[in-house]
């Protein structure tokens, strides 16, 4: 796979660590047990889009783009990221964040990511859930249009084709990160939501022939409902990379067991799972992606989903900035 074709702006520090977890695993009973540090990703604190906004704002740039616009939720990784990246790139940015946690405390809404998108510059424009976002998106953009601007439209999460390459190149260093450890029979587990990170993940193992097993844990979607999406979002990566063999539709797993009453909701399972990350191997995950990914991953883990000889690695995709809006969630637990 080549994708030096493609422009690129490089914002991340790349390979990301893989890592043992040795305490997590001799706490679970767990075979080989490791995790891949996307947080480490060295934008605005880190994370997944780091790596598809590589490629987002390279075609931005190509465009002669002079602003960003994107969405997300109200405590969106994705929308910080995109925030950073404007700022490191001299452009303006924008976004539309949807408040989808009913009942938050006002904090929710002030600090963690949303300060840090504050802090890079960002125009922020907060719409009531339910919103069509893509839509919103557009008409915002077609106003920048109309007085002059030439704004580069992301989708939310930045996945689409072009953004989940990103992920297809995270295959590509976890090849030769796994050959250096002698690891022969890994299965990928991390968290799944806006499918960018999945659908790369799987187009980039299917483009290799590689035969690893990823499983999604569902952050929002059903299961049906976001197998979909991520197979259709694979079949685009691999046509877009010149690629299009037969992507088998079982290949893409995601299972919906873990997001309780909704997205951004907490859960008994999330709060145990951040407390255990931070506790037995001092690595902060967040409470709407990898600590319901990592929840996810533990229940498996108890369950002996996987074989002795399998080597299990969890993409840690960031967030933890979005934990300082989620204190109210944590105190009962902590007090």
């Amino acid at each position: 796979m080549n994708l030096e074709a493609f422009p690129r702006v490089r914002l991340g520090h790349w390979p990301t660590p893989l890592e043992p977890m040795a305490r997590l695993r001799a706490h679970l009973g767990a075979p080989r047990l490791l995790i891949k540090r996307d947080d480490c990703s060295g934008l605005a604190t880190g994370g997944s889009k780091t790596r598809k906004l590589e490629f987002l704002l390279g075609e931005a740039v190509r465009q002669g783009a002079d602003a960003l616009l994107t969405h997300g939720a109200v405590q969106s990784n994705h929308v910080r990221q995109t925030a950073a990246a404007a700022a490191f790139a001299g452009l303006k940015c924008e976004a539309l964040l949807e408040d989808r946690v009913a009942d938050a405390p006002a904090e929710y809404a002030d600090s963690g990511n949303v300060f840090l998108d504050r802090l890079f510059g960002t125009r922020l424009h907060t719409v009531p859930g339910g919103t069509a976002m893509d839509a919103a998106l557009e008409d915002l953009a077609t106003r920048l249009r109309a007085d002059g601007r030439k704004p580069y439209v992301i989708p939310g999460g930045g996945s689409n084709a072009l953004g989940s390459l990103g992920y297809v190149d995270c295959v590509l260093e976890l090849v030769q990160q796994c050959q250096a450890l002698g690891l022969k029979k890994p299965h990928i587990v991390h968290a799944t939501g806006s499918a960018g990170t999945q659908a790369g993940l799987v187009a980039g193992i299917h483009a290799l022939g590689l035969g690893w097993p990823v499983t999604g844990i569902g952050v929002r979607a059903a299961r049906e409902m976001q197998e979909s999406r991520v197979h259709a979002l694979a079949l685009r990566v691999l046509d877009l990379m010149g690629h299009p063999t037969p992507l088998p539709r079982d290949k893409v797993v995601a299972d919906d067991g873990f997001i309780g009453a909704g997205y951004g909701q907490p859960t008994a399972g999330m709060l145990e799972a951040v407390q255990m990350l931070a506790r037995l191997e001092g690595i902060l995950i967040d409470p709407v992606y990898t600590g319901k990914g990592m929840a996810g991953l533990i229940a498996m883990l108890r369950a002996k989903r996987f074989a002795a000889d399998e080597d299990v690695i969890f993409v840690h995709t960031g967030g933890a900035a979005a934990l300082f809006g989620y204190r109210w969630a944590f105190d009962a637990a902590l007090a």
